[in-house]
């Protein structure tokens, strides 16, 4: 039983933990024959390598597939340092609150 238990603790830990994320969103059939609409942009059909919210897209008459881009830091510094999304590079920069022309070490990243 213990170690059911610790084996639930572990996965409810690493399903909170695991960030990178995937989603399929269906076309409507005006949709269809023009490609995909994603936060208001029309996309063309095929692959799309970088939308403006940092996602690796696939569009066909059907549907549109995206993935994120980036991984989300989960180890480092957090009494010293914070989180900052640059949507320039697609990923998420962690830098000193004191003095954030300096970069802090991160340890571990999830996505």
């Amino acid at each position: 039983m213990r170690s059911f238990l610790a084996f639930l603790l572990a996965m409810g830990i690493v399903v909170a933990l695991s960030d990178a994320y995937c989603f399929t969103k269906r076309n409507t059939a005006e949709q269809s024959g023009k490609g995909c609409i994603l936060n208001g942009k029309l996309y063309p059909f095929g692959e799309i390598e970088r939308t403006e919210d940092c996602l690796s897209c696939s569009c066909n008459r059907k549907e549109m597939r995206c993935c994120s881009l980036y991984h989300t830091p989960v180890n480092y510094d957090k009494e010293r340092c914070k989180v900052v999304f640059n949507k320039k590079t697609c990923n998420y920069d962690v830098i000193e609150k004191d003095d954030p022309s300096k970069e802090c070490f991160v340890y571990s990243r999830v996505g």
